[in-house]
């Protein structure tokens, strides 16, 4: 993929001439280490497919235990939702 973003940050003088010095060595640009080092870090923190498809379960039956279902005749605007959901937590909750 091309590189077509530029960005910049602030650094230590020491931690920057570790930098070049690693990418010199590792016959590499700093611009190559640093693309490594943000994709390692950003792998190491983005859950894979598998984890967030459980924690999209996990949440989802969270969800069912405090939603319902609206039935019964009439208009569902959202007025008149608004004032049945209203009325069905004072019913449930006694507020």
């Amino acid at each position: 993929m091309a590189k077509t973003e530029v960005y910049s940050w602030r650094v230590e003088p020491g931690r920057k001439m570790a930098l070049e010095s690693a990418a010199r060595m590792a016959g590499r640009s700093l611009s190559e280490v640093l693309d490594e080092a943000t994709e390692q870090w950003l792998k190491a923190r983005t859950p894979n497919r598998a984890d967030n498809d459980a924690e999209q379960h996990r949440l989802h039956a969270a969800l069912l235990k405090c939603a319902g279902t609206i039935s019964g005749g009439g208009r569902y605007d959202s007025e008149n939702v608004s004032k049945l959901v209203r009325k069905r937590l004072r019913e449930k909750y006694g507020r």
